[in-house]
Formats: C-alpha cells, sequence, structure tokens
C-alpha cells in the first residue's frame, strides 16, 4: 500500500521560502517519479513540480525558476523548495508517485501579502 507523508508547510510572508517534503512507502521509490502538486481554495489540483527517476525536471510556468523540485533516492523523499513565494501559491500541497493514483494528507501553504 502506498503512503505518502508531507510536512513543511506553514505561514510565511511573501517573498519568503519554504521547503516541503514528502516520505513515500509502499514504492520502489528509485523507480519511479514523483509529482508536487497543489490545490487552492475553489480551484483545481494542478501540477507544480515533476521529477523523474532519472532526476529530470519540469516545472509548472508559474513556479519556473521560483521553486526546484528534488529527490533523495536512499531517504525515499522528494522535496520542493519553494523561494520567493507569493499570495496566489497559497494552497494544499500534495506529492505523488506519477503512475499511482493515491493521495497523502497534503501540507498547506499560506503567503500573506
Amino acid at each position: 500500500q502506498v503512503q505518502l507523508v508531507e510536512s513543511g508547510g506553514g505561514l510565511v510572508q511573501a517573498g519568503g521560502s519554504l521547503r516541503l517534503s514528502c516520505v513515500a512507502s509502499g514504492i520502489i521509490f528509485n523507480r519511479n517519479g514523483m509529482g508536487w502538486y497543489r490545490q487552492a481554495p475553489g480551484k483545481q489540483r494542478e501540477s507544480v513540480a515533476v521529477i523523474t527517476s532519472g532526476g529530470s525536471t519540469s516545472y509548472a510556468d508559474s513556479v519556473k525558476g521560483r521553486f526546484t523540485i528534488s529527490r533523495d533516492n536512499a531517504k525515499k523523499t522528494v522535496y520542493l523548495q519553494m523561494n520567493s513565494l507569493k499570495p496566489e501559491d497559497t494552497a494544499v500541497y500534495y506529492c505523488k508517485p506519477l503512475t499511482f493514483s493515491q493521495w497523502g494528507q497534503g501540507t498547506q501553504v499560506t503567503v500573506s501579502s
């Protein structure tokens, strides 16, 4: 059974930084691409960043140059470093293996103006 535990969210002022972590279990982590997603109130969940099993990355246009996704296969953890945060980044952030449908509980990120 896939389990995903996100952490690292919080309240930060605009321009600040946060680092999210997601520990995955129940999968062969180093063989799976991983993604970070977010859902703001009243909006659909959207993809924020993806990292393949080989380490290639891609980002939503709205976060390019500000967010960095990375992974530590030994720790079965994927990270999302978020810099220059904006109020529009406020959302619940989730991680998920690309080929699985299981979601974790998410972690709330709130950016104040």
